[in-house]
């Protein structure tokens, strides 16, 4: 593969506390190709939420290079990276952070206001993308007229909307009951399968099965990176 999607080399990510160097990366050589499943595992303390905030452009590495999809966002200052935010991730997270007196359509569309697009065009986008995830008769309901799953869901449709290059998802599941969680999965499922390049971060081994590929981390290390045989 010629230039992968995500290309990390050699990241590093220190945090002072008090008068102390905390060595939470301690050199991570990563790379993720367009259309790819991937799990990020690890214990806590292993660095995998530091390592996904570098993933999302929520942060910047203490050294090391990401070029993401052909930008080196390891040196961005935080307008870039809001803006590279916004174009090219999409996130999922475990409570939703969906706006409560919000339609769904409304909060769908949210990032494409950010990133310019007219009304117009907007309001075509998120229906379109809540029809995809199975809320075509809820796009008018406010959150608190939701189940946890349809919040879920609108999470998701919110993340496609500026039709991004990754889907970071962390521990999507995590405020689900299990039969909510597999449909959430086989939602996951549907995305990566339509051609999204899909990042999930747990600590459940039966949610990162449903991945292609699992990568644990350990003490800021990769520990492995295994194709998923079920997969296979």
């Amino acid at each position: 593969m010629a230039n992968p999607l995500i290309d990390i080399t050699q990241i590093k990510r220190d945090f002072q506390l008090g008068s102390e160097i905390i060595n939470v990366l301690k050199g991570i050589d990563l790379q993720i190709n367009k259309g790819e499943y991937v799990a990020l595992m690890g214990p806590s303390g292993s660095g995998k939420s530091t390592l996904m905030n570098l993933l999302g452009c929520l942060d910047t590495p203490t050294s090391g290079t990401y070029i993401l999809n052909g930008n080196d966002v390891s040196k961005m200052h935080d307008d870039d990276l809001a803006e590279i935010r916004n174009k090219e991730i999409g996130f999922v997270f475990q409570t939703f952070n969906l706006l409560p007196r919000t339609t769904a359509l409304d909060n769908v569309a949210l990032p494409m206001i950010y990133a310019g697009y007219s009304k117009p065009e907007r309001i075509e986008r998120a229906k379109e993308v809540l029809t995809q995830v199975g809320l075509s008769d809820r796009m008018d309901h406010q959150p608190n007229q939701l189940s946890g799953g349809q919040r879920q869901r609108v999470a998701v449709a919110r993340a496609l909307v500026n039709k991004p290059s990754i889907i970071l998802a962390d521990e999507p599941t995590g405020n689900l009951d299990s039969k909510t969680s597999v449909e959430i999965m086989k939602l996951f499922g549907d995305i990566h399968a339509a051609g999204n390049t899909v990042i999930l971060v747990t600590h459940e081994e039966d949610i990162a099965a449903y991945a292609h590929r699992i990568i644990r981390l350990r003490d800021g290390l990769i520990e492995s990176d295994n194709a998923n045989p079920k997969h296979l």
